[in-house]
Formats: structure tokens, sequence, C-alpha cells
């Protein structure tokens, strides 16, 4: 058996892969990824494919890179683990005090996880314990959007607002409710009136409805049981939508009035995704904890993080109190010593300045695709990016459950992979393809990325 055969082997009959149709491979090769170099993936056969996904979401400085590989390296000759119970590890301090001198207002306090999942429970945690330690015990309930996606464990499942991720797993943690994301393009008829909407009065007045229906769950739920509302700077799941202009600031305001803990997911918005280091620091709002993981480390190591307020560690600074929560690895010495270096190259390489410099054209070049009549919607901010495919553009109608089926994973998933471009077909919501290339990416890899979504989408309209 060749080494190939011998990889196709390990991969049907003893690698579980993750969201996988493992049927999909029962007469078709499982695509095998060998290395990395830049924005660049290459195939066990040697065939070269745009990174158009970022791995996923996290491969923020690209692939190859030996300076953060050595970075992990010294560190394990050095110390190569030491759990954060009870004692700490120089790269963990360092890394604490270095994202603490990022993050936004007094987000001062960095408990380190090794995903983005792990985060967001920590989070939910905290807000439980926080209040209990505080004389509020009641306050437990979390309050997030439909269609958004917090995780997998059992308490970020059940603050993702998707129901077919759910339903398997069920029942989940209790003590969550659901309310209206920011999809501008697919907004219901408000006091506006109007479905499109584009300008930005009318965004601002979609913007105000949404956040309200966050006071509208708080009060239904009860204000004295709503513990924390979690929310993404721009949503992932359903297409990348970006919050629209007040949103945030209103939320704010209803978490305020009802004494509800603002939590800003940036497990994947953080870290340059959006241009600047945090998503709430783009948007101009103060979260009360922030979750993140993924570009942490540009996926060369795994790591993830919760960053709270000064005023939330309080309780926990009495004699005797503790935070009843962690992780085997987390704030692993590796992963921390991998994390600082990440950071290092983002200002000594000025990576959020390139992504604020060639934004507009990353927009524009993938705005050249709504010429074609399977393109709706093209949507996003920074690197992050969900181009919407409709059936008809004018109704603004959407496919059905088998034209989806037939159309975005049949053809369009498949077909932008055998071109060239590894990025996501999803129909978690209405059907998009996500884009969010390492943001090291240029003009050049754009105009590729689009040429390879025109030729595919073109194919797929003729399926329609």
């Amino acid at each position: 058996m060749n080494d190939d055969a011998r990889l196709q082997h390990a991969a049907k009959n003893h690698l579980w892969m993750h969201f996988t149709r493992h049927g999909s491979y029962a007469e078709a090769d499982v695509p095998i990824i060998t290395r990395g170099e830049g924005c660049y993936l290459y195939d066990s056969a040697g065939r070269r494919y745009i990174d158009g996904l970022g791995g996923l979401f996290t491969s923020q400085l690209g692939h190859g890179r030996r300076d953060l590989a050595e970075a992990g390296a010294a560190q394990a000759t050095q110390l190569e683990y030491m759990p954060l119970w009870s004692y700490a590890h120089t790269p963990a301090l360092e890394l604490a005090e270095r994202i603490a001198g990022y993050a936004p207002g007094d987000l001062n306090r960095v408990f380190l996880t090794n995903s983005g999942s792990e985060a967001v429970e920590t989070a939910w945690k905290l807000a439980k314990q926080y209040y209990r330690r505080t004389g509020r015990p009641g306050k437990h309930k979390v309050i997030s959007r439909f269609t958004a996606y917090h995780g997998t464990t059992h308490g970020a499942l059940s603050i993702t607002g998707i129901a077919g991720l759910k339903q398997d797993f069920e029942p989940l943690v209790p003590s969550t409710a659901h309310v209206a994301n920011t999809n501008a393009y697919r907004a219901p008829e408000i006091t506006s009136g109007a479905l499109n909407v584009t300008d930005e009065a009318s965004l601002e007045t979609f913007g105000r409805w949404a956040a309200d229906q966050i006071a509208h769950a708080i009060e239904a739920e009860g204000p004295e049981t709503v513990a924390a509302v979690f929310l993404e700077p721009v949503q992932n799941a359903g297409g990348c939508f970006p919050p629209p202009p007040g949103y945030f600031q209103r939320v704010r305001e209803i978490c305020d009035e009802y004494d509800v803990l603002l939590v800003s997911d940036e497990v994947i918005c953080a870290f340059g995704r959006l241009g600047r280091m945090f998503g709430a620091e783009r948007y101009g709002y103060q979260p009360d904890i922030i979750t993140t993981a993924k570009g942490i480390t540009s996926g060369y190591a795994p790591l993830g993080a919760m960053i709270a307020t000064d005023a939330l560690m309080e309780p926990f600074l009495e004699d005797g109190a503790m935070f009843g929560h962690g992780y085997t690895f987390g704030g692993h010495p590796v992963s921390a010593a991998v994390a600082l270096k990440n950071l290092q190259i983002f200002e000594d390489e000025k990576i959020l300045e390139h992504v604020q410099q060639n934004e507009e054209r990353f927009r524009s070049t993938l705005e050249r695709l709504k010429d074609l009549s399977i393109v709706g919607d093209v949507r996003g901010a920074g690197y992050f990016y969900g181009i919407e495919l409709v059936k008809d553009k004018e109704t603004r109608e959407s496919f059905s459950a088998e034209e989806s089926e037939r159309i975005l994973y049949g053809h369009v998933s498949k077909q932008l992979f055998a071109e060239g471009l590894y990025c996501r077909a999803d129909d978690r919501g209405d059907p998009v393809i996500q884009l969010a290339p390492p943001l090291i990416a240029d003009q050049q890899l754009f105009e590729d990325m689009e040429q390879i979504i025109r030729k595919v989408l073109t194919e797929a309209k003729a399926m329609i």
C-alpha cells in the first residue's frame, strides 16, 4: 500500500472528522492537506488552493511561518507544561498583561482557555457565579440571537441560535432565549415599513428595533433572572451580519438598565479580522466580557481567552473565594508563547493597518459579483465577508431545502474547491459563501478569489 492509499485508508477507517458527512466519501477520496505557505494550501497530490477561510477564520498571518513555530519550540524546551491551577508561568503572565493592554476599558482580567467554545462556556459560568456571589442568585439566563453560532460544548451550544445544530443533543442547558439578528438584507417590516433596508436612516431604525428585541426578551424572561447577553460584533452564521449604526450603543443602554452583562463573542472577530484588535473597538461599545480564540495564535497552537472587567473579578478577590472552573491545558505555556510572538508580529508588520488599507478593495472586488442574478447580497467587514445566494434576485426568494442541497452542496461547495478555492458554503440560515482569508492577503488574491467564485456561480445559475 503506497502512502496515499494508506492515508486514505486511515481517513476512511480511523479518523472521525468534525462536522463531516462521512458517507459522501464512500466512493470519493478525502481531501488531505499536507502543507501551507502564505495564503495557500497544498494537498497530498501537490495541488494548490487559495485559503479563502483562514483555515477556519484563524490563520491571520498565513501558513508556514518559522518564527511562530520556533517561538513554540523554544518555549517547549524551557517549560513544556504547567497548569494555571494556583500557580502561574511566565508566558501566561506576559500574555495576560498584553491582552489586557489591547482590550477596551477596564477589561483587565484574562482567563485562558483552549478554544472559543470553552471561552463562551467560561463566560456563562462566570456570569452565573458573579451574580450568585453578589446577592442575585436568580440571574442565570442568557439572551443571544437567532442563527448565531457560539460553540459546541453543551452550554455554548445552548446559547447558539441554530435549531438544526441543537436538536440531536437535546435536552441542552436550559435558560436561554433568542432574539432577532441584524440581517438587514432580510429585515422584517418594522416602523420604517420597508424590507429593503439600505439607507442610513432605515438602517438606524432597523438597528434600534433589533436592539429593542433584547429588552423585550429580558422583560419576558424577568430581569431578575437574566445574567448576560451574548453577541458577536459581526455575526458569523447566516453569512456575516454587521451591526446597523447605533445598534451596540442601544444594547449597552439596555444591559445597563436591566443590570445584565454584555458579552462580546469575538472568537472570530478579534485579532485583526475586522481591522482592529477587538470588534468592540471597531463598533464603539464597551462589553463586560470578551470571549476569543482562533486568531490569538494565528492557528499555530490552540488557545482561547475570556477577558473580564475588574468589577467582575472583585467578588473573587475576597478571602476564601474562588471561581471554581478551569482546564488542564488552558493557557498552555507553548500556546501562550506562540500567542505572544503572534501579537508582536501584528505590531512589527502592521497587520491591522494592512487590513484597514485593503478592506474596501476586498469589498469592492466581491461586490462585482452582484452582477450575477444568483448573488443577492455581499456583506461583512474587514477581511470577513458573506455572499448570499438567491433563487430570484428581484423577490429575494431563497433556495428550497432540495435546491440548497443540490446547488450549494452538490455543486458550489465541491466546485469551488476543485477550482482551487478553499472557503465555506453554508446554509445555516440562507445559502451563503463565506470568505475570511489570512490578513496578509492582497488585491491579487482578492481578484483570484472573485474569478473562481464567478466561474462556479455562473455554472450554478444554470442549475436553478
